[in-house]
This record gives structure tokens, sequence and C-alpha cells, in this order.
């Protein structure tokens, strides 16, 4: 019998690249998104919806009678310092990735405890442990998933199920060349330079694959990682070591 694997924003990006790792390890992947996903099973759901992530979590554990593995991806970022974030932008954003995770987790929590087993890895960012300019609401976003991730590792250790966070530097993937696009466009300046000093600023040298993360997130869900639970996983080529 195949590991049932439950994935938020599954369907692009870092979270299209975790789809397709674990169906190539063999899992029984859903895709929850508000976009459809070419891979795994799609379920359109809009994580920011408490009761919505709540009912068709539900609906995939009715079909499934298990859930082995939650892996919280769906979010997003802004650029913008704290007079520039007003509170309609600030609450929509901790909707989609605070309460998007705390969803997620709260639906998958009881059946994991009554399985006496489960992994959940919630992608969270270098801006978990560090703070970099004009990033004052996707920061605080960041910090409250390191959080959630070990107070829920604590308290759920007893029942076998381990949590923990990977914490991604600089990616390429099109959410960032479409943020580039938008910088450039601004500001007349040439996307390979830009892209090129991006890739410089990192100890390595260039910028991280979605497919690093995605080898991160199956590593923690596997059995090799049976002894980690609470831990911020960075995967950002040395940047915050500087």
């Amino acid at each position: 019998m195949k590991k049932v694997a439950i994935v938020t924003g599954g369907s692009h990006g870092i979270g299209y690249a975790i789809v397709e790792k674990l169906l190539n390890e063999q899992y029984q992947v859903f895709n929850l998104d508000i976009v459809p996903g070419e891979l795994g099973e799609y379920r359109e759901c809009d994580v920011s919806r408490v009761a919505t992530v709540k009912s068709v979590i539900q609906t995939i554990l009715s079909t499934t009678g298990r859930i082995d593995l939650l892996v919280s991806n769906a979010g997003r970022h802004l650029s913008a310092d704290i007079e520039a974030t007003d509170e309609t932008t600030l609450d929509a954003l901790f909707a989609l990735n605070v309460k998007g995770a705390y969803a997620a987790l709260q639906a998958v929590l009881p059946q994991m405890r009554a399985q006496h087993s489960g992994a959940i890895v919630l992608v969270a960012s270098d801006q978990a442990l560090i703070a970099k300019k004009n990033s004052f609401a996707y920061n605080l976003t960041k910090h409250a998933l390191a959080s959630m991730a070990k107070t829920t590792a604590l308290d759920y250790a007893r029942f076998t199920i381990r949590v923990n966070a990977v914490c991604p530097g600089t990616i390429e993937t099109p959410l960032f060349h479409q943020a580039i696009d938008r910088y450039c466009a601004n500001s007349g300046a040439d996307k390979a330079a830009v892209v090129a000093d991006e890739a410089a600023e990192q100890p390595l040298g260039r910028l991280g694959q979605p497919e690093e993360v995605a080898a991160l997130v199956a590593f923690l869900a596997s059995d090799n990682a049976r002894f980690i639970t609470g831990s911020l996983q960075l995967i950002d080529g040395g940047y915050t070591c500087q």
C-alpha cells in the first residue's frame, strides 16, 4: 500500500518539485491548490480558508483511510516595509502563509495521532532565522511557521509524529523570475545582470533549485530522518552563515 501525502501549493515552483519527488518515491500525492496541477491528484483548495482546508482533507481521508505526510508549502512573498504594509495586506498574507498551515495541521493531526505515526514538513524560508530588508510581513509569517514547527513537534512527539521546517534561501522558481521581471520593468535594470548578482550573493555562487528543496523534504519525510523533529533545516547555499 502506498503512503499518502498531502502537499499544499503543489502546482508550481517548489511545490511542483515536491509533488514530483514524492510521486517518484511511490507516494499517493494529493495537491491542494487554487491552480490546477499537472502532477498528483489535484484538489481545488484555497488554503487561506480554514473550513475549506479541513473539508478537502476530510474528503481525502474518507477515501484513503490514512495520511502519512503533510507538506505545507502554499504561500506567497511580499516586498514591503512596515509603513507600506496596510492592515488588509497583512491579514491576507497571514491568512495564506500562516493560517493555511494552521488549518492543514489541524486537519491531519487527529488521523496521525490515531495512526501513532506521521511526518509534517512546513516550507518556511531562510527568513525564519534572519531578517532581510523590505520584508516586514513576509518575515513575520516565516518566523511564525518556524514556531509552529517547533511547538507542534514537542506537543506530538509522544504520538511518533515528527514536524520539521525547511528554510530555503534564493531558489530559482517561476515566482523568482516574476519578481525579477517586475523589478527590471520598474528600474530599467538588465535581467541577466540582476540574476547574476543574486547568484553571486550566495556563498556557493549559484541559485538553489526547486528539486534540491524537494529532495530535502523527501528526506525529512523518510525513515532516515526518524530522529529529526522540531528542526529548521536551512537550504540556502550558505547565505545565512555569512
